[in-house]
């Protein structure tokens, strides 16, 4: 292999997870769906019955999206309160981040868990937003 092959591998980003939009994802593989909806069952569990972190408020877990070679995983949740019990749940879930894959290895028979990542979903928020708008429409009409 030419060395100037070589410069130009080495000189390439690697690719971050992370900082994938959802919407750039191509589909995901079965195996990958059942991967995130066992962690989402688990997570969820884990947020009920042992996690007591006083900084975690009353949260639901949306979506777990793992990336296809099961190296990072995103957590897709949502915080019921205000704007500052939702940076305190996401500083809380994000400290509990690293208790929650070492359960996971004991309790799921994977060969790799995934590194949690944590992100706030607004999802819901946007569909009340859009339900009072269709609401204030229905009653000027009448």
């Amino acid at each position: 292999m030419s060395s100037k092959l070589l410069l130009w591998k080495r000189s390439q980003p690697r690719f971050n997870w992370r900082v994938l939009p959802v919407f750039f994802m191509k589909e995901r593989s079965q195996r990958c769906q059942r991967i995130g909806d066992q962690l989402r069952g688990e997570i969820s569990n884990m947020l009920i019955k042992e996690i007591k972190d006083p900084r975690i408020g009353f949260v639901t877990v949306l979506d777990v999206e793992v990336a296809p070679d099961l190296s990072h995983a995103t957590v897709f949740f949502t915080v019921y309160g205000s704007d500052e019990e939702r940076e305190n749940t996401f500083s809380g879930l994000k400290s509990t981040a690293s208790y929650m894959r070492r359960e996971m290895g004991r309790r799921l028979h994977l060969k790799r868990i995934p590194e949690l990542h944590f992100r706030y979903d607004n999802t819901t928020l946007k569909g009340e937003h859009i339900e009072g708008l269709f609401s204030k429409i229905h009653k000027e009409e009448e």
